[in-house]
C-alpha cells in the first residue's frame, strides 16, 4: 500500500500554519481513510483533521501544542512492511512545544475547505515565533497570595465572587490562614472607591496575539489598503418587517426569526437579480458568482469570524434563521467545520444589537463587497400623514471599485431596501 504523507491542511483561506490541539491516534494505531487523526486550532475555529489514506500510524512528527506551517509534513501512514526511514529522516525537526500551550479540546467535523482559483493570497511565510511571554513583573501586594507556581490562594468563593464583580486577585493581600484570599477581602476590594482600589506596579503588559487576531492583523492591509474601497448608504423603513417578525415569531412550531434573518434574505434574493455585486476580482477577470454564499460576522472575545451560510439564494426564510443561528452558536465555540470557513461571495456585519446606528465595514477578500447593518431606531417621521413615530435601519454597502461601481451598488441597495419594506416577498 501506498505510504499516506500527513501534512498540515490549509483550512482556511488566510490560514499560513495551525497548532496541533492533540492526537486523537498514537504511533502504532490502525487508520482507515475518514478516520479522524487531530484536533487542530486555525485562526477560525478549532477542527477535526481526518485521514485520507489507510494503513498504520508509523510515526508522529508534530507533538500536540506546537504550531505548523500549512503544508509541512507531521504524520506518516504506511503498512509495517514499508520502509519509510527516508521520509521521516527528510522530514524538518519539531520545535519543543510553547509553554502553556492551549488545550482547547471543541472540534468539529471537516472536510478539506473549498478553495477559488485565483483568489489573492498573502506570501508564504516562515513559521510563527513562539509567543512572547507579558512583560509585566506581578504587582506587589499580590506577591503573598501567590505561591511559587504562580497560582493565586484564594477560596472558591472568592474566585467566584471576584470574576463576578471583575477584582483581580492577583491584586489582593489575603487575610485567610497562610495569606490565602477569602470572600471578605474579595468583597472590601470591590466595595472601595476606584481611587482607593490597588492598581498593577507596571505601567503596562503586552498581551501576545492570539491565532485570529494574528490572522486579522496580517488580512486586514491586504483588505483596505489595496483595495479601492466606496461606499453606498440607505435609510430602510422596517415598520412592516418588525410587524412580519412578530407575527411569524408567534406561531407555534416555528424557527425563530431575526432581523438579520430578514437581511440575509433579501440580500440573497437581491444578489440573483445584481449578480455584479455578487462577484470579486480574479486577476485580469471579473468571477460572477450565480449562488449566493453569505459571510454571517460573528463578534468573538479574541476577534471576527466569518462563518459562510451557503445557498441563501435557494433556502427559505425558516431554513436561513434555523441554519444561521446554529452556525453563530458554532462559531462563538469555535465549532465550525472546515467548509464553513471560506468561499463567501458576499457578506454581512450587523452591530444593530450593540445599539451602533450606523457604520462602515471593510471588504474581506477576495469578495467585492460587504453590507453594514446599523440597529432599528424609532425617530421622528414624516409622511402623507404628518409627523409620526416610525422605525428606521441604516444599511451601508463597501463596495470594491475594481470590480463595480457606484450605480451598480446603489441598485443593489435600493433593492434590499424594497425587500424589506415589503416584506412580504422575502416570504415567496
Amino acid at each position: 500500500m501506498a505510504v499516506t504523507k500527513v501534512v498540515m491542511p490549509k483550512l482556511s483561506e488566510a490560514m499560513e500554519s495551525g497548532k496541533i490541539i492533540k492526537w486523537l491516534k498514537k504511533e502504532g494505531d490502525r487508520i482507515q481513510g475518514g478516520d479522524i487523526l487531530a484536533e487542530v486550532e486555525t485562526d477560525k475555529a478549532d477542527v477535526e483533521m481526518e485521514a485520507f489514506g489507510g494503513g498504520v500510524l508509523r510515526k508522529i512528527l508534530a507533538p500536540a501544542g506546537e504550531t505548523v506551517p500549512v503544508g509541512v509534513l507531521i504524520g506518516v501512514i504506511a503498512e509495517p512492511g514499508d520502509d519509510v526511514a527516508a521520509l521521516i529522516a527528510s522530514a524538518p525537526a519539531p520545535a519543543p512545544a510553547r509553554a502553556g500551550a492551549s488545550a482547547l479540546a471543541v472540534a468539529a467535523p471537516s472536510t478539506p475547505a473549498p478553495t477559488p482559483t485565483g483568489s489573492p493570497r498573502p506570501p508564504a511565510v516562515a513559521p510563527a515565533p513562539m509567543r512572547p511571554s507579558p512583560v509585566t513583573s506581578a504587582p506587589a501586594a499580590a506577591v503573598a497570595a501567590q505561591p511559587s507556581g504562580g497560582r493565586v490562594k484564594a477560596s472558591p468563593l472568592a474566585k467566584k465572587i471576584a470574576a463576578q464583580t471583575g477584582v483581580d486577585l492577583r491584586l489582593l493581600q489575603g487575610s485567610g490562614p497562610g495569606g490565602r484570599i477569602v470572600r471578605r477581602d474579595v468583597e472590601t476590594a470591590g466595595a472601595a472607591p476606584a481611587a482607593m482600589r490597588a492598581v498593577p506596579d507596571a505601567e503596562f503588559e503586552d498581551r501576545p496575539l492570539s491565532q485570529m487576531r494574528a490572522a486579522i492583523a496580517r488580512q486586514m492591509p491586504l483588505s483596505k489598503a489595496p483595495v479601492p474601497h466606496f461606499y453606498v448608504t440607505n435609510e430602510v423603513a422596517m415598520d412592516r418587517a418588525w410587524e412580519l417578525r412578530e407575527e411569524l415569531n408567534a406561531l407555534e412550531g416555528q424557527p425563530k426569526i431575526s432581523l438579520n434573518d430578514l437581511v440575509i434574505r433579501a440580500c440573497a434574493l437581491a444578489l440573483m437579480t445584481h449578480p455584479g455585486v455578487n462577484a470579486s476580482l480574479q486577476g485580469d477577470a471579473i468571477r460572477v458568482f450565480h449562488r449566493a454564499h453569505i459571510g454571517i460576522a460573528v463578534a468573538l472575545e479574541e476577534g471576527l469570524i466569518t462563518p459562510v451560510l451557503r445557498d441563501c439564494h435557494a433556502k427559505s426564510l425558516a431554513q436561513i434563521a434555523d441554519e444561521s443561528r446554529d452556525l453563530a452558536a458554532r462559531a462563538r465555540v469555535r465549532k465550525l467545520r472546515a467548509q464553513e470557513l471560506s468561499g463567501a461571495t458576499f457578506s454581512i456585519s450587523n452591530l444593530g444589537m450593540f445599539d451602533v446606528a450606523e457604520f462602515s465595514a471593510i471588504i474581506n477578500p477576495p469578495e467585492g463587497a460587504i453590507l453594514a447593518v446599523g440597529s432599528v431606531r424609532r425617530v421622528p417621521v414624516v409622511d402623507e400623514a404628518g409627523l409620526g413615530v416610525g422605525r428606521r435601519m441604516a444599511l451601508t454597502i463597501s463596495c470594491d471599485h475594481r470590480v463595480m461601481d457606484g450605480a451598480m451598488g446603489a441598485r443593489f441597495l435600493q433593492d434590499v431596501k424594497r425587500l424589506l419594506e415589503e416584506p412580504l416577498r422575502l416570504l415567496i
